[in-house]
Formats: structure tokens, sequence, C-alpha cells
């Protein structure tokens, strides 16, 4: 199996483990994390991000596991400065998911378990796809977007990037959403929202 070190050893992190290894194609060999940890479920942390340039020399792949609520500027930050490492970003793609082979999704996306992508769709790099989330068909989904747990996004939906869906959402067909906007859990989108909006 190819060497995978994740970034970020927090409860997101947990979720991105189960997937990783229910997948078998990737072996993680450590995590990375700021905060004075030794383990997350068995996984030792062997560095923080200050260190994130030797590992380099060993492991190809890398993930960017952080979470992102509030807004996505630590998951962005992290992920340009590990590209500009070498490191490669695999998409991450539950076997619990379906992903339709019409669909194009982006370098370091986790699609969690239970989500469903259909044909046309577009997800950026970058982004996490939660649990049970249904992308359909035709939208297009910016970079570092986070659509969260048992969300739906209709057809023809345009996320841009650095914005949040939250959890068991509903984005009406055709809608277009700015960047760096967030919608808040169980909204109902209904309009188009413009850059850097806030659905509370």
């Amino acid at each position: 199996m190819k060497k995978i070190i994740l970034i970020g050893a927090g409860g997101h992190c947990a979720s991105c483990i189960d997937v990783i290894e229910m997948q078998r194609k990737f072996k993680i060999v450590g995590l990375i994390d700021n905060k004075k940890k030794n383990f997350l479920l068995n996984y030792k942390i062997v560095g923080s991000d200050r260190e994130l340039k030797k590992f380099s020399k060993r492991i190809q792949y890398a993930l960017i596991t952080a979470g992102h609520i509030k807004n996505s500027k630590i998951r962005e930050h992290l992920f340009k400065k590990v590209l500009n490492y070498g490191f490669r970003f695999p998409a991450i793609i539950s076997s619990l998911s379906y992903v339709s082979k019409h669909a194009t999704i982006g370098a370091g996306t986790i699609v969690m378990h239970g989500s469903i992508i259909n044909a046309g769709a577009t997800v950026g790099e970058n982004c996490i796809i939660n649990s049970k989330s249904l992308i359909e068909h035709d939208v297009v989904i910016g970079d570092h977007c986070h659509i969260s747990t048992r969300s739906t996004v209709n057809g023809g939906v345009v996320i841009k990037k650095n914005s949040f869906i939250g959890s068991c959402s509903v984005v009406r067909q055709n809608l277009k959403i700015g960047k760096n906007c967030f919608v808040n859990a169980n909204s109902f989108l209904n309009k188009n929202l413009k850059d850097n909006s806030k659905i509370l």
C-alpha cells in the first residue's frame, strides 16, 4: 500500500481514518498536529506542521484532515503549504459511498461514508463531502468547500470556493452560492448567495 500522512488530528481526522482504513489503498504512517497529543485511534502524532518538509522526502501522499466549520482558512493554508513541499493529494472515496463514473473529484477531497455524487457533478480540491450528503447531477463545487452531513445539493447548483453547507441543509436546484459563504445546519436555501454571505 502507498504511504500517506494525515495533517490535523481532531474529530474529523478520526472519521477520515475510518474511511482510509476501509478503502485499503493507503497505509497511514503518522499524523501531524500542533497540539500536544501522542496518539489518535492508535496512530502516532509524529510532529507539527513545522516539520512537514522533512516527511516529504520519504512519504509521497498527504491529506488535510483538519475540520472546516466556521471557515476554511486553516485547511486552505495547509493544503497550499503541503503542496509546496512536494506531497501529492489523492482523492479519498469511501467504499460505502457512490460516485458516478461521470463525476469529477478533485485532489485532496474526501468523500465520506454513505455519500452520493451523481453524474456530471464536479467537486474541487481539498473538499469534504461528509457522511450521507447528496450531490446531484451537474453540481459544481469549488475548492476547499465542506458539504456537511446529510445535506442535499440539488441539480445544477454552483458553490464557489471556501463555502460551508451545514448538516441536513437543502439547496434548491440551479442556485449560485458565492465564495466564503456559510449556511447553517437545517437550512432550506431557495435564493442565490453573494460572496461572504451567512445564513444563520
